[in-house]
């Protein structure tokens, strides 16, 4: 119940900052536009690139928008827990009768439910106004989507935590937030679908923790993937939570096994 209260805060917090949601939602959509017109002319000139037709590939780019604040795709959620560890008030935070990593991971599913309401939807609902888009009919497979994105959100929180825990040792992380947005960018399918990366490097990619941020939960609502492949998927994603949630408890008790604060 504590960390269900966490969420809930986190989601009301949120929601408060409304003119950026709307903020949001206008950028998503206008980058959605240009995306998806380069989608066409490339689409057009190799049609079937990577095994997408042009309305899977269409869907692929719109639920890259939809995804793109919630599942935390260009970094954030978590430049607070930084700025913490930074000044030292996370001694406090350390003092609280819950788990760190528990409690900011309560705070930022709630602030990806209400970006998934606020920022998501509307963009999906433009894109599919504006272009043919391949959207599932059934609400079963529209069921494996979100719980798809669930755990994509699972594990992009775990990948900007443990960005987040190296301001332990490092004096300002900024720069490696921002490789660390860099690469998920890149590596989530966010610029390309995976599936379009060339020889093994496409194989790899697909590998990554990235993969299971946005490019699973997109096949599964395009189509891309049906049946056990859907279950293969949302293992590969279970997996990296689980993965990297571990990893980030190993670090968090590496981190604060000696924690200095500055002035004493």
């Amino acid at each position: 119940m504590w960390y269900l209260a966490v969420a809930a805060g986190s989601f009301r917090r949120y929601a408060t900052y409304r003119i950026a949601t709307v903020a949001g939602v206008f950028t998503n959509t206008v980058f959605g536009f240009i995306v998806a017109f380069t989608y066409l002319a490339l689409w057009h000139e190799r049609p079937h690139l990577g095994g997408y037709d042009q309305a899977q590939a269409l869907a692929f780019v719109w639920t890259g928008q939809s995804l793109l604040a919630s599942t935390g795709l260009m970094g954030g959620g978590l430049d607070e827990l930084q700025e913490r560890i930074r000044s030292g008030d996370i001694a406090v935070d350390l003092y609280r009768p819950a788990d760190l990593q528990l409690w900011w991971l309560a705070a930022d599913l709630g602030r990806a439910g209400l970006q998934l309401i606020g920022r998501g939807v509307a963009p999906m609902v433009v894109g599919a106004l504006a272009f043919p888009l391949a959207l599932p009919g059934d609400p079963l497979t529209w069921g494996g989507f979100l719980l798809s994105v669930l755990l994509g959100v699972v594990v992009g929180f775990s990948l900007r935590y443990l960005v987040a825990l190296a301001s332990f040792w490092l004096l300002d992380g900024a720069g490696l937030a921002l490789i660390s947005g860099l690469a998920c960018m890149f590596f989530s399918g966010m610029v390309l679908p995976l599936r379009v990366f060339p020889g093994a490097l496409g194989e790899i990619a697909q590998l990554l923790p990235w993969a299971a941020v946005l490019q699973v939960p997109a096949d599964v609502l395009v189509g891309a993937r049906s049946g056990g492949a859907v279950l293969r998927g949302l293992v590969f994603q279970a997996a990296w939570g689980g993965a990297l949630l571990a990893l980030g408890r190993l670090v968090q008790a590496a981190a604060t096994r000696k924690v200095v604060v500055h002035g004493g």
